[in-house]
């Protein structure tokens, strides 16, 4: 059976959500480029339905967008099949030349920018100021990528003979499984996939299920630029077919690498797949970012960086802070100015209304986490300073907790909502040992004056990213990625690259000293 678009190039629904602004009681309609909206896997540079198609929802309304190709095991092994057929040709390429397709396609998505962020409004519930921005994003990877492939330097080592020489090169590892999560459908994509494809790899990306769509206007905008058939596929598949799809992605012969962001439990899965052919691998798992506001810090550049940090994309990023622990000097009017602040800056809303800054949660089971996660610390002895309640659908009211402590289970799990919950603390000593209580050590944020606390906490806390007197931190420019069991590998900068590179000794001998 053929997949099925309901949206085509415009849809008008309605919806009512109890307790949010009546601005939202409205009509919303995505409204795209036709070419931009596509329902079929791709393989080999083939648009190719499946034998069923999933739906597609709206998180903020619940109404069905698209019904998309549940692509399944045939279909994956297919396009890695098509994947491995073109990897012969596409290292063939020169740096020059394939930096030059991954140029092509930066300009296209920076050309489509306005229609991608309305893709990822409408299927994972950003607002479409955040949405741009993740477009942003998504292509600096592209752009970055495009040119560190002309980067990819080997080495020639001293040799200890006379008669030799010693050369190391790097190639590329070959066909490598994508798998990426739902919450930066686009940017979670071209982060890897511009890597492997400047180091001369080719991919098989699975997307999320809740957001297939951005993957797959990702692949026509890819075809647009010439990039050729087999080099990139897209298999997207339903929550059903997933466990499925990511074995033969983790254990065919013929991948040599698996790629993986989402929750530390799948990616523990996701490893023993991998484990039994040996493939290279690079994990990033999930966060359970602290956010420590010492005595000395600037307290509004601190509730600054707060709600920064917690409240982009509604809390439901894996460097989002989760723990926020202020020391006791400060803690009150750190309290009461963010309790500000979020009255100030936060509105619920449809992501496409102008003014939302927080959407609905991906689902309702995202929303019945936080739920849960307020009611245990409530039972605790936690208080309530700001909203706490669930509304319509997957909609949470963004909230601040006070009287938290390290029992309660907002403590020691990560959220994935906007759920601020504050500890108090006395010394830099408690602060530290509660950050670092963490089996994961994806980020970390902390506000501090004092230069000689700076370098102390930057070096003690057990993270792979430090922000300082910062709440954003990820750019193309600098390496993203954990430690602990928050995963394997680093994605970005020069490093990202490499992960898709092998080294290889050549001993070049018999030379005429």
């Amino acid at each position: 059976m053929a997949a099925v678009c309901l949206l085509r190039t415009r849809s008008l629904f309605r919806q009512f959500v109890p307790g949010l602004p009546a601005a939202m009681q409205r009509q919303y309609s995505l409204d795209i480029s036709s070419q931009l909206l596509r329902t079929q896997g791709y393989v080999d540079g083939r648009w190719v339905s499946a034998a069923s198609v999933f739906p597609v929802l709206d998180p903020a309304t619940g109404q069905e967008l698209a019904r998309v190709a549940d692509c399944g095991p045939a279909e994956a092994k297919q396009a890695v099949d098509a994947a491995y057929k073109a990897f012969y040709s596409w290292k063939q390429f020169t740096a020059k030349e394939r930096s030059y397709l991954l140029r092509k396609w930066f300009d296209l998505l920076t050309l489509h920018k306005e229609d991608l962020a309305k893709l990822i409004t409408f299927e994972c519930g950003k607002p479409m100021k955040e949405s741009l921005g993740e477009i942003a994003y998504s292509a600096s990877f592209i752009e970055w990528f495009a040119e560190e492939a002309r980067r990819t330097y080997g080495d020639i080592v001293p040799s200890a003979a006379k008669d030799r020489k010693v050369l190391l090169l790097k190639q590329p590892v070959g066909v490598a499984s994508i798998i990426t999560p739902w919450n930066f459908p686009s940017a979670m994509i071209t982060r890897k996939v511009g890597a492997a494809l400047a180091a001369g790899c080719t991919v098989v990306v699975k997307p999320a299920e809740d957001t297939p769509l951005s993957a797959l206007a990702l692949a026509e905008l890819a075809s647009q630029a010439g990039i050729p058939p087999g080099v990139f596929n897209v298999v997207p598949c339903s929550r059903e077919k997933t466990p499925e799809v990511g074995k033969v992605l983790c254990t065919d012969d013929l991948v040599a690498k698996v790629s993986f962001t989402g929750s530390t439990a799948t990616g523990k899965i996701l490893l023993k797949h991998a484990a039994d052919t040996v493939k290279k691998v690079s994990m990033e798992l999930g966060g359970h970012a602290p956010f420590i506001v010492f005595d000395s810090a600037d307290v509004d550049m601190a509730v600054a960086g707060a709600m920064a940090s917690k409240f982009r994309n509604s809390g439901q990023t894996c460097v989002c802070s989760n723990r926020f622990l202020v020391q006791s000097g400060i803690h009150d009017r750190f309290m009461e100015k963010l309790g500000r602040a979020m009255d100030a800056e936060l509105r619920l809303g449809h992501g496409s209304e102008p003014g939302t800054t927080q959407g609905p949660l991906i689902n309702s089971r995202a929303a019945d986490k936080v739920v849960s996660q307020v009611s245990d610390a409530v039972s605790r002895g936690a208080k309530v300073l700001r909203g706490g309640k669930r509304l319509h659908g997957s909609f949470m009211e963004p909230t601040l907790l006070a009287g938290v402590t390290t029992d309660m289970l907002c403590t020691r799990e990560e959220t994935f909502g906007p759920l601020l919950p504050v500890i108090r603390f006395d010394s830099e000593a408690e602060a530290l040992a509660i950050a670092n209580a963490s089996h994961v050590g994806l980020a970390g944020y902390f506000y501090s004056q004092d230069i000689s606390q700076i370098w102390r906490v930057a070096e003690a806390l057990e993270v792979g990213m430090v922000g300082v007197n910062e709440g954003l931190l990820s750019t193309c420019e600098a390496s993203f990625g954990g430690v602990k069991q928050s995963g394997l590998g680093r994605e970005g900068s020069k490093y990202g690259i490499e992960e898709y590179l092998d080294v290889k000794y050549m001993c070049f001998g018999g030379l005429k000293p």
